[in-house]
């Protein structure tokens, strides 16, 4: 089979790490390429990287390169320790080359974007699993996503993992 990209939208919470266990565990294969997805919403204009991808968004980073703190600290990004063995792991044992793509922005628009210009085969998203009150009034990335996506889907609630 061909490798497929697989991405997975991290922002490093509980039900982002649920998604990458669930997606380290079921989906990925030998030979794939996991894209972690990271949209940083919260920054700065006067932070360095913002200036070079905030259109396009960064160039892939290679897993060796998001462990290190001082290259991650350039983009805005702080990858947990328990992120970064999930991603050890399958980079080892499932023999998948791991890379991450970091957009600034808006994170329902970027994770589509990302989907048509990576491209992604498909992309797996954490749901916090809002009430409807909450949903209704927050809105919710991951039910936007589905809904305008050019690529399959799949969310996992975190108590599910």
């Amino acid at each position: 089979m061909a490798p497929r990209n697989v991405g997975v939208a991290v922002d490093f919470s509980a039900c982002s790490k649920a998604a990458l266990r669930w997606a380290s565990t079921n989906l990925m294969r030998e030979g794939d390429r996991l894209i972690l997805v990271h949209v940083n919403s919260r920054y700065q204009n006067e932070q360095g990287m913002v200036h070079l991808w905030e259109n396009t968004g960064s160039p892939f980073i290679p897993l060796d390169e998001f462990s290190d703190h001082y290259i991650t600290k350039r983009y805005g990004v702080f990858p947990d320790k328990e992120t970064l063995e999930i991603l050890h792991h399958v980079a080892n044992r499932k023999g998948v080359e791991v890379v991450a793509k970091i957009y600034w922005g808006d994170p329902k628009g970027k994770l589509c974007e990302a989907i048509e210009k990576i491209p992604l085969h498909c992309l797996v998203v954490g749901s916090r699993g809002l009430s409807r009150v909450k949903r209704a009034l927050l809105g919710s990335v991951s039910s936007y996503v589905v809904n305008n996506a050019a690529s399959p889907v799949t969310v996992v609630k975190e108590n599910t993992v």
